[in-house]
């Protein structure tokens, strides 16, 4: 082939990220231009259920927010791993301050799973007193609509669950805004782009809405307790039943507690190790959604100021747009703009780590180390 078509062909090639990025835009139009779920009166009992170890920061006003909901039955339902667990002074002060609210508090799993939180999840599954089930993690606080809304699309018979996104609040450090910039312009892109070509077929830990059936159609929470990814994995299960799996325009908050670089690293590489095992071809091809090094590419390849000004003009357009749309007209995060710079440093980590992700046999959960194999957690040194 003629180096001159060569060049060509590997100039259109790192266009492909911009086709990404435009599908992310449009992906962000159609989802948040969509009206709101109306609120239309459907309040079933529900029963909260939160699995917790150790004390995350600001937990007694996230656990706080849940007993000020403006819904006429729900029970909280905590699964902690022993009296003496950090957490529980909150819990307590919790059950002291709002004493008309019903919080019972389980100790334990009482089974051996590699993922704990899982294993949490089936006693709280089984044990709570409601069908109708919403269950989130604990750094998570919500307003007094939270459960109308959320239990709302539940109506339809056809909806087996419903998530939603959510916004990190109260950062501080470059760390903790680094992250929200790559939750706005990079995990949430991802999953509009997905939603529009293959629609929801995953949930989110902060927020799932769902049923005890929905949950025992795929055998319940103890089909997948040695499995990472557990979130995605019940919103792909339920929807391999036939059922709606909704992602709701509610957004909840998350408290940041992200202190270091390097608690970002092994969360961001531990998530992208899980991903390269439940979908290989997906996570190879992540490489075209990577615009700052193809735009390095194309400059390589053709180094012109023209091609440099070009590559680089779009991709930071595209970028910008794709991230204010989500971030700022979805979820409306104040000063945004003075945030916008460091999507471009996430953009280098991010490549980073999905070029390390390739490298990693092993990853740390929980305190511990583990292969993925078979689609299971096996500690390391097994």
């Amino acid at each position: 082939m003629h180096p001159s078509a060569i060049t060509y062909l590997v100039l259109a090639i790192a266009s492909f990220p911009f086709i990404y990025y435009l599908l992310a835009i449009w992906g962000a139009l159609r989802f948040f231009a969509h009206p709101k779920v109306k609120l239309n009166g459907f309040t079933p009992p529900v029963s909260i259920l939160k699995p917790v170890r150790g004390l995350d920061p600001d937990a007694y006003e996230n656990f706080a927010s849940f007993c000020r909901q403006d819904y006429p039955e729900y029970e909280i339902v905590f699964c902690v791993g022993a009296p003496e667990d950090p957490c529980m002074p909150a819990i307590e002060r919790l059950q002291k301050d709002f004493p008309k609210q019903h919080i019972r508090v389980l100790f334990g799993s009482g089974r051996v799973a590699a993922n704990d939180k899982v294993a949490k999840l089936v006693r709280l599954a089984n044990e709570a007193q409601f069908e109708y089930l919403v269950i989130n993690d604990s750094d998570v606080r919500v307003k007094p609509d939270y459960l109308r809304s959320i239990v709302a699309p539940l109506e339809k018979p056809t909806v087996g669950a419903v998530t939603c996104f959510y916004v990190s609040i109260g950062e501080h450090s470059f760390i903790e805004n680094l992250q929200t910039a790559g939750m706005l312009s990079d995990f949430y892109a991802g999953l509009l782009v997905a939603r529009e070509l293959d629609g929801v077929k995953f949930a989110l830990g902060p927020t799932i809405a769902t049923t005890r059936t929905r949950l025992a159609g795929f055998g319940g929470y103890q089909t997948i307790e040695n499995r990472p990814g557990d979130d995605l994995l019940v919103g792909r299960l339920i929807a391999e039943q036939g059922y709606e799996v909704v992602l709701s325009r509610y957004a909840v908050d998350t408290v940041s507690d992200y202190q270091t670089l390097s608690e970002l690293l092994h969360k961001r590489l531990r998530w992208l190790v899980v991903m390269r095992h439940m979908r290989p071809a997906g996570h190879l091809g992540l490489i075209f959604t990577q615009g700052l090094l193809w735009c390095m590419v194309a400059v390589l390849v053709h180094p012109t100021w023209a091609t440099a000004a070009a590559y680089f003009g779009v991709y930071a357009l595209l970028r910008i747009t794709m991230t204010w749309l989500i971030g700022g007209y979805g979820l409306k995060q104040e000063h945004l703009w003075q945030k916008m710079p460091i999507v471009f440093c996430w953009d280098a980590f991010a490549l980073v780590m999905w070029s390390a992700s390739f490298l990693r046999n092993t990853i740390r959960w929980r305190g511990g180390s583990y292969y993925i194999r078979g689609g299971e957690l096996v500690p390391s040194g097994e």
